[in-house]
């Protein structure tokens, strides 16, 4: 075991069929979380050493899984898991054996974790796709972007973590607590479109209301509201603004020196209400905005760069990131008062399949 003698999934084994995105990501939170969790991938000709932080808190195994041998020891493996993940395309762990199907007898108690895009089933079922296909169908990607421009990609955040691997993990972490009435695993069926979907009540609901229109960049939360958008400052950096309620509106117009401004309530003023906020922050720098609304409760930060984040004062009291094993990477979270996590070690390069559990 690597140091995964911590947290409150200690003891509970993790078997991980490797995959891509949100799966892998989810077997990292599970380690951070304390669980033993070995990966089976593979066979890497070039024998490089496992450094990539997704990786952290694991042990690394080796399988051929076209080879009858090398899958009966990944099998022999899945009959000692309390969970199993694996990111295949439906129908493809059943072809090598290794579906729910074929373990559940000989384990019982297996929770069995799958990771798709579209779901088990249904006419998309088989299809490939990526992030923004997914985000594409469930409505969330024609929201994103200017509203004279095409929809804009949000990373891969909404679709392969936030839809995707923080269900899974919220599945199995209830599986497992429903294992202690039962005795008995389940399968988590976690497609990122469900996800993704479960994700938008909050537009949903809006749309309910007559808050919503499928326009882009004209609502409140989507870049359209001037209150809630960003601006480019004197020297070409960015400052956001959140300044919803009207408290907090207000300390926006104190921190810019906004006497007087068009009612932001009138949609047909958000054009001029922008233009005057525009000019405003165009006058000085992101540092000296930083300083000014630093002592003001209005909602308004900087927009900070991935090399600028270490440095974030809050970031930096929380060590919410920091180098580990050489490698600048997040911490673990959520943070456990009792049974704390956290972040693993690089991953460990093992041998022997047939000794680990």
């Amino acid at each position: 075991m690597t140091d995964a003698h911590h947290g409150p999934l200690a003891g509970i084994r993790v078997l991980e069929l490797a995959g891509l995105g949100p799966a892998p990501h989810t077997a990292l939170m599970l380690a951070d979380l304390g669980a033993d969790v070995v990966r089976v991938q593979r066979p890497d000709p070039s024998g490089r050493p496992a450094q990539d932080p997704t990786l952290r808190g694991r042990r690394i195994v080796s399988a051929n899984l076209k080879d009858p041998n090398d899958l009966d020891d990944v099998r022999a493996l899945a009959l000692k898991a309390d969970i199993l993940i694996e990111g295949f395309r439906p129908g493809v762990a059943e072809r090598l054996g290794l579906g729910p199907d074929a373990l559940v007898n000989d384990n019982p108690g297996l929770i069995y974790g799958r990771m798709t895009g579209w779901g088990q089933d249904g006419p998309w079922a088989a299809k490939p796709g990526h992030d923004i296909n997914f985000i594409a169908a469930t409505g969330v990607l024609n929201a994103i972007g200017p509203a004279e421009g095409p929809p804009l990609p949000p990373l891969n955040l909404v679709g392969d973590f936030g839809g995707g691997s923080m269900f899974l993990i919220a599945g199995l972490l209830a599986a497992l607590v429903e294992r202690t009435r039962s005795g008995r695993g389940q399968v988590v069926d976690a497609a990122m479109l469900d996800g993704i979907l479960t994700l938008t009540h909050s537009v949903w609901a809006m749309r309910a209301a007559g808050d919503w229109t499928d326009e882009r960049g004209a609502n409140v939360l989507d870049g359209g509201a001037p209150y809630y958008d960003s601006y480019r400052t004197a020297d070409g950096g960015y400052m956001a603004v959140g300044a919803i309620e009207p408290q907090f509106y207000q300390a926006l117009l104190d921190g810019l020196a906004v006497e007087e401004a068009p009612d932001r309530d009138d949609r047909s003023q958000w054009p001029e209400l922008r233009e005057l906020f525009a000019t405003a922050f165009a006058t000085r720098t992101r540092a000296e905005w930083e300083t000014i609304f630093d002592s003001l409760d209005a909602c308004v930060t900087p927009v900070l760069s991935f090399d600028e984040v270490s440095g974030h004062p809050q970031v930096s009291h929380r060590q919410a990131i920091g180098h580990r094993d050489g490698v600048l990477q997040p911490g673990a979270a959520p943070r456990l008062s009792r049974t704390p996590n956290r972040a693993g070690q690089a991953a460990v390069i093992l041998t022997d399949i047939t000794s680990i559990w």
